[in-house]
């Protein structure tokens, strides 16, 4: 038994790592943990030595399904706390659900390079909105158009179903800069992140329904034991982090998402023009 167990112990130790960093990741930051959760999932599958056409597909579809239990128990903690704005939910919501449900029905459409140019430049863009006030001027001047609201939703739902992160890297500047404190755009985009997996996880499960070469028990893209490794222990630390977020002050969380945001988005680019 220990056998048989033994070639995959690095495999496991490494979605357990990714797990605790991604739900800390998701309840300080209030993001999904898909930026940490993609890109190491893909580095394991790739080492397993599965197909290189359907990895990102299965680490972003894999992702996605991660963030409903970590989203869910972030968003549960920021709203004990009175951090979770249930207008905007409501405003956001119907957006969000639609087209990030489109992304995932056409996530195969795009390559990856091409994902993670868009994804880069954008994320660098909204660190911007963090750190110049001119820009958040401009946009605060848009925050009692519902019509705005509407159409940033729809973009970061679509944008962050193919690339299988929760929106928290694009939602809560936004929403900062229309005018929500920095811990309520965090809870808020925490309930978000759920609203947008959901769809989006359902639509690669329906995308990749027929792929072949995809890991054993897999629900279309969706690989159901890394889901529930990553998931179980990134749930289990999301409210660590959510803790963690009302704890600092909001200017410091502030620039610590835009730095987070630069750097991630360097990377990408990087990536993507420099493989």
């Amino acid at each position: 038994m220990i056998e048989a167990v033994w070639p995959y112990l690095p495999f496991i130790f490494g979605l357990a790592l990714t797990g605790a960093f991604a739900g800390l990741t998701a309840g300080l930051l209030g993001v999904g943990g898909g930026v940490v959760t993609v890109p190491a999932l893909s580095y394991v599958l790739t080492l397993l030595g599965y197909d290189q056409s359907i990895v990102m597909h299965v680490a972003v579809a894999t992702s996605l399904a991660v963030i409903v239990p970590t989203g869910w128990r972030s968003a549960l903690a920021h709203n004990a706390r009175g951090a979770v704005d249930h207008k905007v939910l409501r405003l956001w919501g119907p957006p969000i659900v639609l087209t990030s449900l489109a992304g995932g029905l056409m996530a195969g459409w795009f390559s990856s390079d091409a994902l993670r140019i868009i994804f880069g430049a954008t994320a660098l863009l909204i660190a911007l909105n963090i750190v110049m006030p001119a820009q958040q001027a401009l946009m605060g001047r848009l925050s009692a158009s519902p019509l705005a609201h509407r159409i940033s939703a729809a973009v970061i739902g679509y944008i962050s179903s193919l690339m299988g992160i929760g929106g928290g890297s694009l939602s809560v500047p936004t929403l900062t800069a229309f005018g929500s404190p920095i811990h309520t755009a965090v809870g808020t985009s925490s309930a978000l992140g759920v609203m947008l997996a959901l769809p989006g996880m359902i639509g690669f499960i329906i995308s990749g329904w027929f792929a072949v070469g995809t890991p054993p028990f897999s629900l279309g893209f969706v690989n159901l034991p890394a889901f529930a490794l990553v998931g179980l222990i990134a749930s289990l630390l999301a409210p660590v982090g959510a803790a963690l977020a009302h704890r600092l002050p909001g200017r410091g969380l502030k620039f610590v998402f835009a730095a987070y945001l630069i750097i991630i988005g360097a990377r990408m680019l990087w990536t993507s023009i420099f493989g």
